[in-house]
């Protein structure tokens, strides 16, 4: 199966010729041209999830504003609706009060939020998973490490819940050597607690190079988008799309695509 992270770029008007309007179009036939199982994607406001889903005729999604219902930013997952059959889906708010819609804490910017979706092969009805997404807050390193250390709980707890693999995928404005990195693949304890994920990036090369490049491209520095699995979960191959469309880019992001099996 293949899986894809992608941070959207949230639509500002003075991104001129990197608008939205611009780039409806291009980020949809990203996802096109990949055809991923499953899309996690960060930043997209309803209108553009709207947009996009006008485009991908055999993806539906999932998900809720950072404000709650409908309202702000989404970390939305999109499914292939001919292979995937959603079972349960929720979300939650990374702060004190996680259950709580527009909660905030930790010095956030602002609210953030974690999808996730419970979901089974259609062909395969014995075949199932579970997808967290997740963009971690871009401001303040308490919200990041607080943020990942409750998804990793709630991740954790679902795993051994139902005994399914777990992909989390996210905009983690987190680079390799940050806590919240090396927390999650098992090298330090983080808030009394350990994790231990498996990085999509292992199976690439030693320096993947950057996935935010601000509309100018290139592939120095670090990534910030990641895919993690719970062991048992084998990732054959990992990329980041760094192609323009029609001389632009899709987003300021690069997506990362993974391939795995399990």
């Amino acid at each position: 199966m293949k899986v894809m992270t992608f941070n959207l770029r949230v639509d500002i008007p003075e991104d001129g010729k990197n608008s939205w309007a611009h780039r409806s179009k291009k980020a949809a036939s990203v996802i096109n041209k990949h055809r991923p199982l499953i899309v996690g994607t960060q930043e997209g406001l309803l209108r553009m999830i709207e947009d996009i889903e006008s485009e991908l005729a055999d993806y539906r999604w999932i998900g809720q504003g950072r404000r709650g219902g409908m309202s702000d930013e989404f970390c939305a997952i999109f499914y292939d609706h001919n292979e995937l059959e959603v079972l349960e889906s929720g979300q939650f708010w990374l702060s004190v009060q996680p259950d709580v819609p527009n909660s905030i804490s930790w010095e956030s910017d602002f609210p953030r939020v974690c999808t996730w979706g419970h979901f089974r092969f259609k062909k395969e009805p014995y075949n199932e998973f579970i997808h967290y997404n997740t963009h971690l807050d871009h401001i303040s390193q308490q919200a990041r490490e607080h943020g990942i250390h409750l998804i990793s709980k709630r991740l954790d707890e679902l795993h051994q819940e139902k005994n399914l693999p777990v992909i989390l995928t996210g905009d983690f404005n987190s680079e390799p050597d940050d806590p919240v990195i090396r927390f999650l693949q098992g090298d330090i304890t983080l808030l009394g607690s350990t994790a231990k994920l498996n990085d999509s990036f292992s199976q690439t090369d030693l320096n993947p190079g950057c996935t935010f490049h601000n509309f100018k491209g290139g592939n120095e520095g670090a990534p910030i988008d990641y895919i993690f699995t719970t062991p048992g979960v084998q990732v054959l191959k990992t990329e980041i799309d760094r192609s323009q469309i029609d001389g632009a880019y899709p987003s300021d992001h690069y997506p990362v695509i993974s391939i795995m099996k399990w």
